[in-house]
This record gives C-alpha cells, sequence and structure tokens, in this order.
C-alpha cells in the first residue's frame, strides 16, 4: 500500500497551479462513447479514477494515444464489444453508472457490473434509474450488476429529476443527446463538471441551452461523428484542498487557475472566519467558458463561524469542498458546527482528526462540532476508503508539528495527480512510499 510521509509544522510558500477536474474529466471520457469521429481532451488529469475509465474503454474496444503528457486523444471502434467489458476497472468506480446513459444508444439490451467508488454510506440509485426510465429504459439492481433494457428512446418534454445530482443530470444529458428532438430537464445541476459536459457536447453539435441554470433545454443529434478537440476547465475542488492547507498551516502561497465561479461562497464564509487573500490576477480558462483567477493568501487570525457550515447543490457551498472546512476549524477560535447531510457516514472521518490532536464532537452520523484552536500532532493513520476525508488529513498532518504516515493512499490517488511533488514545490515536507 502507498503512503505519505509527512514532516508538518512548517509555514509554506511559492505558488502552485490548479490541475483540471476528476469529476469533469470522467464524464467527458464516457460521453466520448456517443462519438464516432476522435474526441481529443486536453488539460486532461492523469489520475487513478481516470485510468480505471480508459481500462474499461479500453476493454470496450477503444484506442487511446497521448500526444503530450495531458492530451488525451480517443479513437472509437468500428463496434463496441460490450462482452469483453473489464469488469474490475468497472466496479471501482461509480461513474460506471454513467455508462448506462452512453451505450443505451448502441444496445437495446446490456448488463453492467455494480459502481464501486468512494465508500461513503448507501448512495442510491434510484434517481438515476427514474429519470432513465422517462426515457423509455428500464433498469434492475442484481447481485452484483444493473440490467438495462429498452425499446423505443423518447425525448421528455418535462423530465423533472427526483434530486439535483451532478450525475443524474450527466445521465440524462448523455440520453438525451443523441435523441433528435426536444428534451427539457428540469432540477438539474448547475455544477461546474456537468457545465463541461454541455460545453463538449455542444461541440459535437448537440443543442443545449440553459447552462449554468437548473433547467436544461437539450435537442439531440441521431449520429454524432466529429473530431473534436476540447480543453477540460480547472477543478475547484483541488483549489479548495489549497485555500484550506494555505489556511490551516497559516501560510502565505499563490494559487493559480482557481475557477472563482465555483469557489465565490466558501471564500466568502472563510473571510467571515477572518481569513486574508487577495484576487491578483484574473482571466478566462482554455475552454473558453470558465472564469479563472489567481490568488494569494496570507497569515490569518481565525474565528469559527456563528452559524453552521453546510454543503448545497450548486450555487450553494459545494458538497465535497464541505470536508475542507474540518481542518480549518481546527486552527478557529471557538466553536465550529458541521452539518454533513448528503451522505450517511462522512461525518463519521471528521473524527479521525482526534488522533491528531483535534477536538471533534460526533453528534450523529451527519452533524459534528470542532472546538479550537488546538495544536495539532503528528499521527500514523490509514486513510478512510474515501477520496475528500482522506485529503483533508493530508492538509491536517501539514499543520502537524512532528512526522505524520497516512497509509493505504489509493483513494486520495483516484483525485490527485503527482500530490507530493506539487506540494513539495510550496515548502512541504511530503515524500511518497511503497
Amino acid at each position: 500500500m502507498s503512503q505519505f510521509i509527512i514532516q508538518g509544522g512548517r509555514k509554506l510558500s511559492g505558488a502552485i497551479t490548479t490541475n483540471s477536474s476528476k469529476n469533469a474529466a470522467v464524464a467527458l471520457l464516457t460521453a466520448s462513447i456517443l462519438n464516432k469521429g476522435v474526441s481529443e481532451l486536453l488539460n486532461f488529469p492523469r489520475i487513478q479514477e481516470t485510468n480505471r475509465i480508459i481500462e474499461v474503454l479500453s476493454s470496450l474496444g477503444f484506442k487511446f494515444s497521448w500526444p503530450s503528457a495531458h492530451h488525451l486523444k480517443i479513437m472509437p471502434p468500428a463496434r463496441i464489444r460490450l462482452d469483453k467489458i473489464n469488469r474490475q476497472a468497472a466496479a471501482k468506480t461509480r461513474i460506471i453508472l454513467l455508462f448506462i446513459g452512453a451505450l443505451i444508444h448502441d444496445f437495446a439490451r446490456f448488463n453492467l457490473p455494480q459502481a464501486g467508488g468512494c465508500t461513503l454510506g448507501k448512495r442510491s440509485v434510484n434517481p438515476h434509474f427514474f429519470a432513465l426510465e422517462e426515457f423509455g429504459i428500464k433498469s434492475k439492481i442484481n447481485r452484483c450488476s444493473y440490467s438495462i433494457s429498452r425499446g423505443q428512446l423518447k425525448a421528455v418534454k418535462n423530465l423533472v429529476l427526483y434530486e439535483s445530482g451532478d450525475t443524474v443530470t450527466e445521465n440524462a444529458l448523455l440520453v438525451a443527446a443523441k435523441i433528435p428532438a426536444v428534451t427539457t430537464i428540469k432540477f438539474a445541476s448547475a455544477n461546474y463538471q456537468v457545465q463541461d459536459l454541455c460545453y463538449f457536447l455542444k461541440g459535437l453539435g448537440v443543442k443545449i441551452s440553459g447552462i449554468g441554470t437548473t433547467t436544461l433545454t437539450v435537442t439531440g443529434k441521431k449520429l454524432i461523428k466529429k473530431n473534436l478537440k476540447y480543453y477540460l476547465t480547472e477543478d475547484p475542488i483541488e483549489s479548495m484542498f489549497f485555500i484550506a492547507i494555505a489556511a490551516t498551516t497559516n501560510s502565505s502561497i499563490v494559487i493559480k487557475r482557481c475557477p472563482i465561479d465555483f469557489l465565490e461562497l466558501e471564500l466568502l464564509k472563510l473571510q467571515k472566519m477572518g481569513f486574508k487573500f487577495n484576487i491578483i490576477r484574473q482571466y478566462k480558462a482554455k475552454n473558453g467558458h470558465s472564469r479563472l483567477v489567481d490568488l494569494e493568501t496570507y497569515p490569518s487570525t481565525l474565528t469559527a463561524l456563528e452559524d453552521k457550515i453546510y454543503g448545497r447543490p450548486y450555487p450553494g457551498l459545494n458538497i465535497d469542498n464541505l470536508p475542507f472546512f474540518v481542518p480549518i476549524a481546527t486552527q478557529a477560535r471557538g466553536r465550529t458546527f458541521i452539518h454533513d447531510w448528503a451522505f450517511e457516514n462522512r461525518a463519521i472521518y471528521s473524527t479521525e482528526f482526534n488522533k491528531l490532536g483535534a477536538a471533534v464532537t460526533l453528534n450523529d452520523q451527519h452533524r459534528f462540532y470542532i472546538d479550537g484552536p488546538t495544536p495539532l500532532k503528528p499521527a500514523d493513520i490509514t486513510a478512510p476508503p474515501a477520496l475528500r476525508p482522506g485529503a483533508v488529513l493530508i492538509v491536517g498532518m501539514l499543520a502537524a508539528r512532528g512526522t505524520s504516515v497516512l497509509r493505504n493512499i489509493y483513494s486520495i490517488e483516484r483525485g490527485y495527480e503527482d500530490l507530493s511533488s506539487r506540494l513539495k514545490k510550496i515548502g512541504a515536507h511530503i515524500e511518497k512510499s511503497e
């Protein structure tokens, strides 16, 4: 098992750049199934999660090449070999659910391995199945697989999503993209990865209006065959990771290429806690749509917010950014109340910070208090089997004076590329060992 060895308690300095989004990358990889032409994804993250999807697509007959380190070229097969699917790779990621919306246009009946990914309690697939059935798709959950079947696919004039989920919205978009009629998706997610998927599909000739809102109107194309190059935008969750490091270690660093539209509320909450920062540059992402900024952080004296901190679908505080308030709150004067309602078990992982000397009190599986400030101390911890709860432990260990070990870091490497080398550039003492 790979591990990080971290010598913490040091002030950090210098500049670090935000990479592109894991969540957008896996959605666009899946969307490339729709395209009978060549799809090229630039600014592409090379991480464990994208590796798993590439392994699955390779088993189906797709060919891949790398013109440069982060430029991925995807060439479709003459015939998709679903019978050859790499079941082991497919079962390791929850994104396999998106293959339903992408493959349903080529196959009237098929099975997929049940989804894996983060272990965060029961993550119901019902919202997906409720949306898919409106298009005429039948879904059944077996012990180890999903059985999918359909007759004639139909557009949906008024598709109301059961929940405003990112992957649920993406699945509906993938189905609607190749139905040559108008589908209207209501209560859609407007989050960053959904917007990237919409812009990618528009590049393929699908008509989509309402991008960035909760109502999407899609006019699909029966045949999508176009050679397309698309730049992925940067990941606001990774930007928040670096912001949390700066706030928790009380450091002055420059964080480049932050997608500000998806960080403004987080930064406002932090500002009210006393966190000091300044936006030093604003510009457009290479995809021509996202607004990026470079921001500089400064040493700050933090105070707990009086009201609770909780996540919401965009434009609320991002549910994936919520865990980063845990290490920050350990350094804030007063009591912080965090409500992690979206997952049954993720709040429980916050108690791992007690091993680092924090004062975390768990109310129930969704709610907990953090009393601060507390000096953090080193510890030897096995990372939780979930991406964000694992990543926040790195933040805490960087602030803890002494040598910490974080074991079994596969869940973290699902979402972060070459993390130890990048953190070293801002002065972190972190080594990866096998």
